[in-house]
């Protein structure tokens, strides 16, 4: 693999502009910088979703080797959320063609157990999801929420963080975290309902 001969190699510093610049120019070391810079980053996303340390690296080499083939053409406004976009979409592939064991400790799991309650496996919130109406649904509903409510939700069920973390994070007690997860699932279920989404 190209990418891992930069893994744990020091002194690249680029800003993510010369980054970019360096994947349009195609220069080896923008790969290095984007590693170093966010590779880390990358890893706990995958990490959420995934726990075995070696799809982590895997997701995080992956993720390089897919930056590299997107850019250029695309030009990303935001490094940091174009790379934890792509580690998290590699994460969710691998998690969801493995067994239930193999996805062992992950978060990626209960997370959607959670969230099934909301969205069922039936028809309606397939097309739902298929046709983008889910996404500007919740979208939606996350505008409304005030900050604290929103990093919460996103923590939770974007970047798959365990409820410990985000209540660490946030400085709040784990309980507070459950009981404000359990109303903003059914908060969602009320708008996805007033949306005309069938849940």
């Amino acid at each position: 693999m190209l990418f891992c001969v930069f893994i744990g190699e020091e002194g690249f510093y680029m800003d993510d502009l010369q980054i970019i610049e360096g994947f349009f120019n195609r220069q080896e070391d923008a790969i290095g910088a984007a590693l170093d810079k966010y590779g880390r980053y990358c890893g706990t996303v995958a990490g959420n979703i995934l726990a075995d340390h070696s799809d982590v690296e895997e997701c995080v080499n992956d993720c390089l080797l897919r930056a590299w083939n997107s850019i250029p053409p695309a030009r990303p406004a935001s490094l940091k959320a174009y790379l934890g976009k792509i580690a998290r979409n590699l994460a969710l592939d691998k998690a969801a063609k493995s067994s239930a064991q193999k996805r062992g400790g992950g978060e990626y799991t209960l997370a959607l157990d959670e969230l099934s309650e909301i969205v069922s496996g039936g028809t309606e919130p397939e097309k739902a999801v298929e046709n983008g109406e889910l996404a500007k649904a919740i979208d939606r509903f996350l505008g409304d929420l005030d900050e604290t409510k929103r990093k919460v939700f996103v923590r939770r069920y974007w970047y798959l963080d365990p409820v410990s973390e985000i209540a660490a994070r946030l400085d709040l007690k784990e309980s507070n975290v459950k009981t404000m997860l359990f109303r903003l699932r059914k908060d969602l279920a009320q708008h996805l309902r007033k949306e005309g989404i069938e849940i």
